[in-house]
């Protein structure tokens, strides 16, 4: 369930300035959209459980003011990562 080490290097190294660079907005939208998509496979096959999708609701929600405060910072960035990873609006 939960992202290696590699994996989060990963993500923070396309997104961000660098793979140490893991408080930059981008790196932390990328991150989000990883974990979402994970439990959103989990929550296919486990339909029952609410507790996993309580959390996902939450971190759609987080996502989102992150989504928010890129948008009214640099809309430039906004449009261009939200194209890259393929989160619609």
């Amino acid at each position: 369930m939960s992202l290696s080490k590699e994996a989060k290097v990963e993500i923070f190294k396309k997104h961000g300035k660098s793979d140490k660079d893991t408080g930059s907005t981008e790196g932390q939208i990328a991150l989000f959209t990883q974990r979402i998509n994970d439990l959103t496979g989990h929550l296919k096959k486990n339909h029952k459980d609410y507790n996993t999708e309580r959390s996902l609701v939450m971190l759609v929600g987080k996502r989102r003011s992150l989504l928010d405060y890129l948008k009214s910072k640099d809309i430039e960035r906004y449009r261009s990562l939200i194209k890259e990873l393929g989160i619609r609006k």
